[in-house]
Formats: C-alpha cells, structure tokens, sequence
C-alpha cells in the first residue's frame, strides 16, 4: 500500500474542508456524570477554534512555537488542539495528572513558549512563572489568576473566521513525552504529514470509522492516544466524537454504550478486563456498536471470548507506540487469532529481527522492529540524538518489544526488551518511580519493575532497601506511595512495595531488574 503525502498539509485545514461541506454535523458529543450534553457541530467547531486560534495569534504565538496542553476530556480539548494546529504551534499533550517536576522538565526541555491548563492543574503550574524566559504565556480555561490570560478573555471579540497556517508536511506538529527507562521521558516528534498515514491504516483499516459513526475512544487528551483515535481517527473521518466526563466505573460505560448510538469504540484492555468481568453482563443490549477495539497491551483471550458469546462482537487488538502508528493489529475482515496482536499493518513493513538487525526464522523470539524509512515513524527524539540513534538498528527502527512471528504472517507479543513498564495502558518508566522513592529520607536504594496483574496487565512494584534505623511497616509502606503521588503523577505510584536488603546488581553495578521481573512473573505461573 503506497501512501503519497503531500508538501503542504494541515489537519485542521482538513476538519475545516469537512466543516464547511457539512456544517450541521456533530463533531463532538460531551456527556457529563449526570448526563447534561454538550454538543458541538463541524461548524460549531470550526468556529470555536478559529476565535482561539485569532487569540493566540494576537497575544504573539507564532508558527513553530511549542504550547503544553494541560486539559481534561472535553470539546474544549478539540477546539484547542485544532486552533494549535491552525496557527502552526507544536501541540505538547500534556496529561492533567502531572506535577510541577513533569511539568517543568517537560517546559524546559522544550523551550515551550505556553502553556494552556485547566484549574486542577494550574497550581503545578504556577511556580514556573518567571522561571525561564522562553515560557511567555499561562493561558487558564477556568477562573481568573494573578499573570495569566482567562480563555474567555482570549475569545473577547475574536472573529470566527481564521486563515490557517501554510505548514510543511514535514515541519514539527506534535510533541508527545513518553517515558524511557533512564532518564527524563523522551520527546517523540511527529510532523503534520503523520495524521494521513496514521489514518489510512489506524482509522480506516482496524477503527473503521466512517463519517456517519459515533466514536467513543475513551484516552484522555494528555496522551499520544488522544491524537490517535478521538481526535485524527475520529474528525479526520468526519465521524461525531463521543466524550464522556465521568470516572470509569464498567457498569456505567455498558450502559452508555447501551443508550446512545455508539457505533465504533476503542477502550484500554484494563477497561475491557473490567467490563468483562460484570455480573449479569447480559442483561446489557448494546446494539448500535460494530466495531470494537483495543491498544496499549495484549487482551487476554478470555476477554475476547466473553465479548463475542455475549455481545456477538469481535474485540480487535492492534499494537503500535507514541513513536509511530498501528504497526500491528486485527484489521477488519482478517480472522482473529485470540492471544496474537494480528498482522503487520499494509503500511508497514516490519520484521522480527536479532542483535544484528537480522530477520529470525519463523517461531523464534526476537525484537519488533520496522523499516526505518516507514511513513509514519516519528523524525527522532528531540534534543536527543544519542537516544534517537540507539532506537535503530541498520534498516530497522528497533520498537523495545519482543515478539514471534507464526507461520501465517501472525504477531505474538513476548514482552518488553527493555524495563519500561505498562500498567492499565499507561506507559511508565522505572526511573521516574525510583527517583521519586529515593527522596525520601528512609530510602537508601530501589528498583522498580512490571509485576503482572489480573486487571491491569502489570502494576509498578518497587523493590526498596531503607536506610538504616527504618523499621518496615504497612504504615511505610502508604507514606511512600503518597510520597511518590506527590512527586509524579499519580498514576505511577507503586501499588507493590517489598522491603529488601539488596538488589541484584550486575558487576559494573547496575541494578538488573530483568531478574526482578522474572521473579515476579514466576510467583504467578
């Protein structure tokens, strides 16, 4: 399948093009915990954005300037992120669980110029004003704060009409951080041309979305999954995006899949784990969805069976990384193998390959990797040459993953090459944890690891040795866990710790916790 990308493209040029053929459309559907809607049409949308775009444009953002987009769920996300797009910014997703050390590391090693938060977050946000000089703007999308522009005072007599920026196909459009087992997280850099690869294959051949559905992909937009499937699968298909507002609770998502008319949805295989494991699931009806996917982590065949006995209903596994798109997946129309991620996407070609960058027989585990020159890799790690070189290995990008390939052309997910660990679909590196749990005065030394998880695939575990003079307790035990909530993002505390009185270490000293996730893989079998 040959893709031609063009010199010049623009997402947002596009949703616009669709705008103004179908104007009356619903682009976005919002509903909130007690079921209040908001709903925006394609040309709602084009408005709304146009009116932010004139606002950053006035205030000085300049084509090229990265923004930090701190926001929650919403129709406010789309509109921010298309009149980014509009203007030429780089859009950096930022998740509204980060804290001020994600934040500032994600501001300075970008040179950001803005940032756009939502009032839960603003306060982490707040001791980075006048820090660094390339950090103009604090932009607030909800109540007024010392130094910073409210969103509605942006909009105040904007026009709704907006030209969009004349971008390169190859020029920078996207800066999602995603975490690296040593050091900071790393910054993926995709370029405005990656939309139309990612949806030829990701929203066409596994999504299906078409322009009449409503798509319900539940990623929150700080993640590279947002730009994925709610925001460039769904509008660039000029299909409606369903929002829901609320926490994850799987009798509610069943009974909103059961009221409204979502067609195509796309969950993490923790939330699938969830719902699949509901009493009485057959008492939901859910009869408008056709098409059922799932990403971030293997589905355990269980959870397919239990899916297509009740619901008649293929859950459709697809693989792929912040750094490029669905590299893998069960495409539509292809028979699943339970257990397996599918085939290798029609855009890609990608091989199974040893320490040399050498295609393994058949059956034999090796690394995941793809042709360097695929269309939708990521242009490199910014700032980071060193890491961008060894994410390649002679005519393969080297993904991290290890997996099989069988005699019928199927994948087989074997485990991650490196120590990153995925939990519930979120990506976290054991750095992070470990540089968190060592702050605190009773840590002398840690080491955190992937251990397995009925719900959520794996959970952090940190492996801890206390200074001496620290007794263990269970008491300790929730001390550290607040401590590391406190330092990083929640969702990367450790919900295992072990005391112990040393770690594996290799003869340079290095800390092997490959020997530690074994251990806990073997308490399991």
């Amino acid at each position: 399948m040959e893709l031609q990308i063009p010199e010049y493209y623009n997402f947002a040029a596009q949703v616009d093009e669709w705008a103004i053929q179908h104007p009356d459309k619903r682009a976005v559907w919002e509903v909130d915990e007690s079921g209040a809607e908001q709903i925006l049409s394609y040309d709602q949308l084009r408005r709304f954005s146009n009116r932010i775009a004139n606002g950053l444009q006035d205030i000085g953002i300049q084509q090229s300037d990265k923004v930090l987009v701190l926001v929650t769920r919403g129709t406010l996300a789309y509109a921010v992120y298309l009149a980014l797009l509009k203007v030429g910014a780089v859009i950096m997703p930022g998740s509204e669980m980060l804290r001020q050390k994600d934040i500032e590391y994600r501001v300075e090693h970008a040179q950001a110029a803005a940032v756009i938060a939502f009032d839960g977050v603003a306060e982490e946000v707040e001791p980075l004003k006048g820090k660094f000089s390339h950090l103009r703007h604090f932009i607030t999308v909800g109540d007024a704060r010392e130094g910073w522009i409210t969103l509605s005072s942006l909009l105040d007599g904007q026009s709704d009409e907006f030209t969009c920026a004349k971008t390169r196909s190859d020029e920078l459009a996207f800066l999602s951080y995603t975490s690296g087992t040593t050091g900071g997280p790393k910054g993926v850099m995709h370029v405005h041309g990656w939309p139309l690869a990612h949806m030829a294959v990701a929203a066409k051949q596994w999504l299906d979305v078409r322009d009449q559905d409503v798509v319900w992909a539940t990623a929150g937009p700080g993640w590279a999954k947002w730009i994925w499937s709610p925001f460039v699968s769904t509008l660039g298909m000029g299909a409606t995006a369903f929002v829901y507002k609320g926490r994850f609770v799987p009798e509610t998502y069943l009974s909103i899949l059961q009221k409204y008319p979502i067609s195509v949805v796309c969950m993490t295989p923790t939330e699938y784990r969830l719902i699949a494991k509901v009493n009485d699931l057959e008492q939901y009806q859910l009869p408008a969805l056709r098409s059922a996917c799932s990403a971030g982590e293997p589905l355990n065949r269980e959870v397919i069976d239990t899916f297509r006995r009740v619901f008649n209903l293929t859950v459709r596994d697809g693989y792929g990384q912040t750094e490029n798109t669905l590299l893998v997946g069960t495409f539509v129309g292809m028979e699943p193998k339970p257990g397996s991620m599918g085939k290798p996407s029609p855009v890609v070609r990608m091989a199974i390959v040893d320490e040399d960058g050498k295609e393994v027989p058949v059956g034999v585990v090796g690394d995941i990797a793809l042709d360097r020159n695929m269309i939708a890799l990521f242009t490199g790690y910014l700032n980071d040459p060193e890491r961008t070189a060894k994410a390649f290995r002679g005519e393969w990008y080297v993904t991290g993953d290890q997996g099989r390939m069988d005699e019928d052309g199927y994948c087989w997910f074997e485990g991650r090459s490196d120590d990153i660990i995925i939990s519930g679909g979120y990506t976290i590196g054991p750095f992070e944890v470990e540089d968190a749990l060592v702050k605190h005065p009773a840590v002398a030394e840690c080491a955190a690891v992937a251990s397995p998880d009925p719900e959520r695939g794996n959970v952090v575990k940190a492996f801890v040795i206390l200074k001496k003079g620290e007794t263990p307790s269970d008491d300790l035990v929730a001390e550290l866990q607040n401590h590391v909530k406190q330092l990083t993002a929640p969702y990367k505390y450790p919900r295992k710790i072990e005391f112990v009185d040393e770690l594996p270490k290799t003869t340079s000293g290095k800390i092997r916790r490959i020997e530690l996730r074994q251990r806990e893989k073997q308490q399991v079998q």
